[in-house]
């Protein structure tokens, strides 16, 4: 259950800025510790795992904290909130949002030494220039932690497009990010009580208001791959009488079946959009707390690949089966291609989830 707003405003924004204060604070003594304790009982890599984690957490907590007081300051200045959704504003919002992804995304590389490879196709100038005139739909997977916060982080900054994102509501735990997404357009979902109907309502509101620098962000797994999620979503279209969906579902083993809903509502609502396809591998193992703290990765290439479909090659005028049929085609093909680019084993999710 997500406390009410006024709560998380008044407990966990304050509570995150005495524990980043404590934590820093405290770092230079925990260092000592951590070495000392590592020397007697632990392994060298166990040592500078933690010591990477206590960074990047200092770090994080800190952009979170001074996001939380910009936010305050354009809330004042804003006439205590009054003027808060006109234009200035909301670029100012984008700003925030931008500064402190970049912040968090250079903590990652310096602590993790993790390097991001997006695999775009090259365009001259006028191609470029066309394609940021349009609005985006971006339907991406979704497996571990942080993905979406690369995938924004790289849509604020190497694009310049303001995203809309449909996320979960327990983001809002987060203080910073709280503030900051509640100010600009983004929908958060809680699955225990949102029905169907206001679902749609929400993404059809989010793609019908994008302008040409707008980019909607959805995730149509609904979750990060589990095995349990996995076995469940082919369950699902068993039973809803969709076994030709059903087989299709097996045989992608590191993805979700994507449902449809979301997208084909965003899509249909920004007839104007183009739809951009994202893979990414590197990330996918992390599935619990406890793969964070056994398997994150430390000097790795975490490889990402856009599909651009422009705006006249989106099936909108077919009907939902041929549609249907589209997404799983695309779907099929991101399954391979994380396949053929995990930089480990490259054995697939599911394999890996049997064990």
């Amino acid at each position: 259950m997500l406390p009410p707003r006024l709560i998380r405003r008044l407990v966990l924004a304050p509570l995150t800025f005495v524990i980043a204060v404590a934590l820093a604070l405290l770092f230079p003594l925990l260092a000592v510790l951590i070495w000392i304790f590592g020397l007697l009982r632990r392994p060298r890599p166990r040592r500078k795992r933690v010591l990477r984690l206590l960074f990047f957490a200092l770090v994080w907590l800190f952009a979170d904290t001074a996001a939380v007081f910009m936010c305050l300051g354009l809330w004042i200045a804003s006439g205590f909130g009054g003027r808060l959704r006109t234009e200035p504003y909301q670029a100012r919002h984008y700003a925030i949002m931008r500064w402190f992804l970049g912040r968090v995304y250079g903590a990652a590389t310096r602590a993790f030494g993790l390097r991001v490879e997006i695999d775009e196709p090259e365009l001259t100038g006028t191609e470029l220039a066309a394609r940021l005139a349009r609005p985006v739909i971006v339907l991406s997977r979704h497996a571990g932690p942080g993905d979406s916060f690369l995938l924004v982080h790289h849509l604020l900054s190497l694009y310049g497009r303001r995203p809309r994102v449909v996320m979960k509501a327990t983001l809002q735990l987060d203080p910073g990010l709280d503030v900051v997404a509640n100010r600009v357009p983004n929908v958060f979902i809680q699955h225990a009580k949102t029905g169907g109907r206001l679902f749609v309502e929400q993404i059809e509101r989010l793609a019908s208001g994008l302008d040409n620098s707008g980019a909607l962000v959805i995730f149509p797994e609904g979750g990060n791959w589990t095995p349990g999620r996995w076995e469940r979503g082919i369950m699902r279209l068993e039973q809803l009488g969709r076994r030709d969906l059903a087989a299709r579902a097996r045989e992608m083993p590191n993805l979700l079946a994507p449902r449809s809903g979301g997208a084909f509502t965003a899509i249909s609502a920004c007839p104007s959009a183009d739809v951009i396809f994202v893979a990414h591998a590197g990330l996918d193992r992390l599935v619990s707390v406890g793969d964070v703290w056994r398997k994150l990765p430390v000097d790795q290439t975490i490889r990402a690949k856009w599909w651009r479909v422009p705006v006249d090659e989106v099936p909108r005028d077919l009907d939902h089966e041929a549609q249907l049929r589209w997404l799983y085609d695309w779907w099929q093909r991101i399954d391979a291609w994380i396949s053929a680019n995990r930089p480990e084993d490259g054995e697939p999710l599911a394999a890996a989830g049997d064990r």
